[in-house]
């Protein structure tokens, strides 16, 4: 037989259906096998860990097959309890598929310390943001008699004067002595006696 009556052949046309319908059931099969491995079209809501403990949040976590990482612990936030979930990645209510990591920081156990820089005879305005860039609040200010205006005299924690290279606990008061602007003296007056006594006349003896 000719290849151009076996193009145009009954059998031809036979075997190119049996062909189609062979491609057609492997993509079938193949797309099928792609949504099975993948959980295509299977979503699953984050749920929140927020203050929840790292025990906690990963059992709530096994109960809907999802996994989590521990990045690091994050600075003490008053907010949460100690060594608690403060953040994750994705948020709690976003999608993802089964088997997903979610990422976590957890909250520390204290404050981390910082160093008291030198603020002695710097103004207020200086010390100020320096103190909030710190993480420390600035809290009572007590003024005595200094030249100075606004300027720092003395630093003060819990009671205790503080000097450069100090360390206090973050989110720590601090208390300012500064001065008034006015010099403390005492003007001294000579008391003089300004009564002058008249003279007396003199006798002269001849």
């Amino acid at each position: 037989m000719s290849l151009r009556k076996f193009l145009t052949s009954k059998d031809f046309f036979t075997q190119v259906a049996i062909a189609l319908v062979i491609v057609v059931v492997l993509v079938f099969v193949l797309l099928k096998w792609l949504d099975f491995t993948t959980n295509h079209g299977e979503e699953i809501t984050v749920p929140d860990l927020s203050k929840l403990s790292v025990e906690a949040a990963e059992e709530k976590l096994d109960e809907v097959d999802l996994e989590y990482v521990l990045l690091d612990t994050t600075d003490f936030q008053a907010g949460y309890p100690k060594f608690s979930v403060v953040k994750q990645d994705p948020i709690a209510g976003a999608k993802v598929k089964s088997g997903r990591k979610i990422y976590i920081k957890i909250n520390s156990d204290k404050y981390q310390e910082v160093i008291i820089p030198n603020l002695i005879e710097k103004t207020l305005r200086q010390v100020e943001p320096t103190l909030v860039s710190l993480g420390l609040e600035v809290g009572k200010k007590t003024y005595k008699p200094y030249l100075g205006k606004d300027m720092v005299l003395e630093v003060y924690s819990n009671g205790k004067k503080l000097k450069a290279g100090d360390k206090v606990a973050k989110a720590s008061t601090i208390d300012l002595v500064l001065g008034d602007g006015k010099v403390g003296y005492e003007e001294e007056t000579d008391n003089v006696d300004t009564n002058i006594d008249s003279e007396t006349p003199i006798d002269d003896e001849f």
